[in-house]
């Protein structure tokens, strides 16, 4: 959407002025969002408070800050824009129109839908993974089907703790349909509930209940995605229906530690995070040897531990995850899943670029619509010198992708491209998008040091370096190679340093 010389892109997740980025914070930019979808309406502040921070009581000066920042954001017309409302809040006053050049519509040649998190009903935090794992195995069952299209857990789960409004969920990933659930497990008992809803008008299309023992947890799965793919695509061919009904393992408790391991690697802000994980993976596995997702997630582990920089071992650690990815790809490679986080570790831990990128290009064969793939193919084909490749891809990617996390891998990886490709604003605007999610990122920090270096901005590129070196002490340009990627062409890597040495990164 647009207003005057600004473009608001759901795609990329940013404001841009006249072509230019407009950096904003999260907030801030969510903010926006939800002035732009009531233009002409005043907003109460309980209504802001509510949508910026669900299940969270915070300060009023809060959403001050975000009406402040997001004024000066648009310069001189933000306080005519964005007018306060004695007494009721904030209106904003501004003719927001449809752009047909970045605007997502829900494709005309196959269904669309986004399926969100799935509720606790019983409330009990312990059981927050067991929801949240369900509907993503319902994302990853429906994605199988070649002919839907599934936004990616990142986009849907961004709605996670909201009272929603399913069309304007359906306006902002682009879908023609919104599946809601909730869970209620008791003790050795588990109820699913299930509704379809048709965004555009808000209709249901389909509702069902299902109980059982948690013995049969799986088959619940089956039926309640069998269920919406009838509901959706009467004319899909029963052999794809089947397919969405492949069980990953036979024990319960593997799949709880999977679940449990998922909920702590989405979490990715903190080392300790990923330690947890990887212990839960490796306790799946112990439960069953022959699951393949716990292998790929555990090498998955490895990667973002090398990304960084917290590897202590970097040897070691490079030869335990060839050993999880291979055995992973040997019992999964079916699974498109297993397949594309299999493939981005040998590549970029294992540094085996060839066998990388075939696990991909098999990935993507199997589920065009995964984003993790079109994002792990991106970084393969940076590694490879493709840079405009990598660009193509990471494009695929935020379509399905949309506005969740991977905001910040979106951004971070989509920096990376544009520097190996020669466009060092870009990236340096790109870096500066992603720094706005996470401050302290190490990956983000370099490239935006070395970018701003390269575009002949030293004094930015100074100061990512020095919070580089405050915060990871033992960097250096003589060990960067156990952080970044296998890059095939030794210019890459050469570019990469002088703009680090020209940020002040010590040899």
């Amino acid at each position: 959407m647009r207003f005057g010389e600004f473009r608001l892109d759901p795609v990329r997740a940013e404001l841009t002025r006249s072509g230019q980025p407009v950096p904003l914070r999260p907030k801030t930019y969510a903010l926006l969002n939800l002035f732009a979808a009531s233009p002409g309406r005043a907003l109460g502040k309980d209504e802001l408070l509510a949508a910026l921070w669900p299940n969270t009581v915070v300060a009023e000066g809060s959403l001050s800050q975000c009406v402040t920042e997001l004024r000066g954001a648009l310069g001189d017309e933000g306080a005519g824009l964005i007018r306060t409302v004695a007494r009721q809040g904030y209106r904003f006053d501004a003719e927001v129109l449809a752009d047909p050049e970045r605007e997502l519509a829900p494709p005309q040649d196959k269904p669309s839908i986004a399926v969100l998190p799935f509720q606790n009903i019983g409330g009990d935090p312990e059981q927050e993974y067991f929801a949240d794992g369900l509907a993503q195995e319902i994302i990853t069952a429906l994605s199988r089907l070649r002919s839907l299209l599934v936004i990616a857990r990142n986009s849907s789960f961004a709605y996670k703790g909201r009272a929603v409004d399913v069309k304007q969920v359906g306006r902002e990933l682009g879908v023609r349909y919104v599946l809601e659930g909730s869970v209620r497990r008791v003790g050795n008992r588990v109820r699913i509930a299930g509704q379809l809803i048709n965004a555009s008008t808000g209709a249901d299309i389909w509702a069902d209940r299902f109980d059982g023992e948690l013995e049969d947890i799986f088959d619940l799965q089956d039926r309640i995605t069998s269920g919406i793919v009838v509901a959706i695509w009467r004319k899909l061919e029963i052999s794809e229906i089947e397919r969405a009904k492949r069980k990953p393992t036979g024990s319960l408790r593997a799949y709880d530690y999977y679940l449990r391991g998922l909920a702590s690697y989405y979490r990715f802000d903190r080392q300790d995070r990923y330690a947890d994980a990887l212990r839960l993976f490796g306790q799946a596995i112990e439960q069953d040897p022959d699951f393949a997702s716990p292998y790929a997630m555990a090498a998955g582990c490895h990667a973002m531990r090398k990304g960084n920089g917290w590897m202590t071992d970097p040897g070691t650690e490079a030869r335990e995850t060839e050993r999880l990815a291979r055995r992973g790809v040997e019992l999964g490679g079916d699974d498109a899943r297993v397949l594309g986080n299999c493939g981005w570790a040998l590549a970029y831990v294992a540094g085996d670029l060839d066998a990388g990128a075939a696990l991909v290009e098999s990935a993507l064969a199997l589920n065009p619509n995964l984003a993790e793939a079109w994002l792990w193919g991106g970084w393969i084909k940076m590694y490879l010198g493709e840079p405009d490749d990598a660009v193509t891809r990471l494009d695929r990617a935020q379509r399905l992708s949309l506005v969740g996390l991977r905001t910040l891998g979106l951004r971070f990886t989509m920096a990376h491209a544009h520097f190996f490709a020669g466009r060092y604003e870009e990236a340096a605007s790109w870096a500066a998008m992603a720094l706005q999610n996470r401050p302290d990122f190490q990956p983000c920090l370099r490239i935006d040091a070395a970018s701003n270096a390269l575009a002949g901005r030293l004094a930015q590129a100074r100061k990512s370096a020095a919070r580089l070196r405050e915060l990871y002490p033992s960097l250096r340009l003589s060990n960067l190679k156990d952080v970044i990627g296998p890059y095939r062409r030794a210019e890459d890597v050469a570019k990469y340093i002088d703009g680090l040495q020209m940020a002040g990164l010590p040899d």
